[in-house]
């Protein structure tokens, strides 16, 4: 699993509107200026964001970008599957893109239950972590983290 640009520059797009305060607004420019990303990027990734119900936005001399909803009732699964999508998707197997027009183990893959599991396994963690709770600094996360639950894995035939 690969985090894209997109979604680290959302989430940290994200962050900064957390920061800033409930119902406070930023501009384009000012979360361009902030992150270091470009402004034709970040308005990309803020239209996205807009269009998933994650923030809003207010046109003139006030206007800018707010959260949609506290930063609390924010998953970080739901802003990552907003801005690109998930690990696994079922689907995928349907779009197979081998020398066959289907894939030669549709009926009988070793793969796909791993997959499934470990999509299970981000989608419970990303799910119970809220933007809220990313608004810490990184030795308080890490610190929280100590003891993580193992995912057991079967190894052995």
């Amino acid at each position: 699993m690969k985090l894209s640009t997109q979604e680290e520059y959302g989430l940290r797009c994200l962050l900064q509107l957390g920061r800033h305060g409930d119902g406070a607004s930023l501009t384009i420019s000012e979360l361009s200026e902030r992150e270091g990303i470009s402004a034709p990027n970040v308005a990309k990734i803020m239209r996205v964001l807009r269009r998933a119900g994650l923030v809003t936005s207010t046109r003139g001399q006030a206007g800018g970008y707010v959260l949609s909803r506290p930063a609390q009732d924010v998953s970080v699964g739901e802003i990552l599957a907003a801005l690109g999508g998930r690990f696994f998707d079922a689907s995928f197997c349907d779009r197979h893109s081998g020398v066959e027009s289907q894939c030669m183990n549709e009926s009988d893959c070793s793969i796909r239950p791993v997959l499934r599991r470990l999509q299970d396994v981000v989608d419970e963690v990303l799910g119970a972590l809220t933007l809220k709770s990313l608004l810490r600094n990184e030795r308080d996360i890490g610190a929280s983290w100590v003891n993580p639950n193992a995912v057991r894995l079967p190894m052995s035939p």
